[in-house]
């Protein structure tokens, strides 16, 4: 769990991407959809993947009660980062 002071990971459009594969942060990180302090944020995460963790999340931390909204399908206050086949 990564508690932070955004929503998430953004697409080129703003809107919250709420779950991500590891394999997805190179090409999105290559493509300039993620950039800035979030590239650290993401790598940590895959690190946390690989290292055999089911999935970690990037939390905002700001929204009142962010860690028990994340427990809930779409409640989109964060992003999820998984293994490819787990996505």
């Amino acid at each position: 769990l990564l508690l932070t002071d955004v929503a998430g990971v953004l697409d080129k459009s703003g809107d919250l991407m709420e779950a991500l594969g590891t394999d997805d942060v190179e090409r999105l990180v290559e493509d300039g959809t993620i950039s800035g302090g979030m590239i650290p944020k993401l790598e940590t995460a895959s690190e946390a993947v690989a290292g055999g963790v089911g999935a970690s999340v990037i939390l905002d931390g700001r929204v009142p009660h962010a860690l028990l909204l994340a427990l809930l399908p779409g409640a989109g206050v964060g992003t999820s980062v998984s293994a490819p086949e787990a996505k």
